[in-house]
């Protein structure tokens, strides 16, 4: 297996990874490892997919403005 060795990191970074790792049960280093697994493996769409998607979904037709809502839904109570 290989190492890494990450530089200047902040110390308010290393103490929040601490904290979390703490939190879990696990030392800093197994805490670390897991979230870099997860990130390198994940898979995660462009983020030109993930804005196709949502559009997507979105329905057709004209929009209204949220303030324009809001308004609408004051004035009638």
């Amino acid at each position: 297996m290989g190492q890494v060795l990450v530089r200047h990191l902040d110390d308010d970074v290393i103490n929040a990874l601490r904290s979390r790792a703490a939190a879990r049960g696990r030392s800093l280093e197994a805490e670390l490892r897991e979230l870099l697994t997860k990130a390198a493996l994940s898979p995660r769409a462009e983020p030109a997919d993930e804005l196709a998607a949502v559009r997507a979904r979105t329905p057709e037709g004209p929009r209204r403005l949220a303030e324009d809502l809001v308004r609408e839904d004051r004035d009638g109570r």
